[in-house]
């Protein structure tokens, strides 16, 4: 579970709990500029096959950094449908699937800040 927190033009992204431990990362940090598309998650959306570093079990868990040919993308998921897609470009990571408390709320309120 990630919490976050927009200050001016800056997103971090504060990963919580044992998620910590399991992403083995505290937060994650972009700017809005580079965002591309904020959308809820499909639930059978699957992180890229290498892990590097973090954890994924299958349908339970996906926590850190996973790479694919031209991608870094970060998770933080239990794949419950809960969770945002942020695309991002011109930045170390292409793309952030995360679980949040309420995720319409967070995709207004990111989307809110992007367009401003």
């Amino acid at each position: 579970m990630v919490e976050f927190e927009v200050t001016g033009t800056t997103v971090t992204v504060h990963i919580t709990g044992t998620h910590r431990l399991l992403a083995l990362r505290e937060n994650v940090v972009f700017d809005m500029s580079q965002v591309a598309r904020i959308t809820m998650a499909p639930v059978d959306l699957r992180p890229p096959w290498v892990r590097a570093p973090g954890t994924f079990l299958p349908g339970v868990i996906a926590a850190g950094i996973f790479r694919g040919k031209g991608r870094k993308e970060f998770w933080d998921t239990r794949f419950e449908g809960s969770a945002l897609q942020i695309d991002l470009a011109g930045g170390s990571l292409t793309r952030l699937v995360v679980d949040t408390d309420d995720p319409t709320s967070t995709y207004l309120r990111l989307s809110k800040a992007a367009a401003a």
